[in-house]
């Protein structure tokens, strides 16, 4: 990924560069999940710097595992807050670590029954007998 300039960028750049959408920028900035002040231009433009982009990821990621916006919300309060509640942080991300553990357990789960489903069609049709799978009768 190209650096962002001294200058920034333009809510559209931005939005192409951490893949969402520059709705999505807008609300993220309303919500309180963005840790910095994203600059303005004079005409009242927002402007991103890569730290906002770095950050940015840092939610998008949050959100693809999973964690409600008011737990990122949360942990964007205790960044700005500074130092001092570094445990605090510890607490909500292992919390989430842990969460997204059981998800990933159940996900295995599926795929093991997915790849279970797959031997046996593969089995089937290579013996020529597929068409004795079980299909439900109307």
């Amino acid at each position: 990924m190209l650096e962002v300039n001294e200058r920034g960028i333009s809510i559209a750049e931005a939005a192409e560069r951490t893949g969402v959408s520059v709705h999505t920028l807008r609300y993220y900035e309303r919500a309180g999940l963005v840790v910095t002040t994203v600059d303005r231009t004079a005409g009242g433009r927002r402007r991103y710097h890569q730290r906002d982009l770095d950050w940015i990821k840092i939610c998008t990621r949050f959100r693809a595992t999973g964690m409600p916006i008011r737990t990122i919300r949360k942990y964007a309060e205790l960044v700005i807050a500074g130092r001092g509640n570094e445990k605090d942080r510890l607490e909500l991300l292992e919390s989430h670590r842990s969460d997204v553990l059981s998800q990933l357990a159940e996900l295995q789960e599926c795929l093991d029954l997915i790849d279970h489903k797959v031997d046996v069609y593969r089995g089937r049709l290579e013996a020529g007998d597929a068409d004795q799978l079980w299909a439900p009768r109307a």
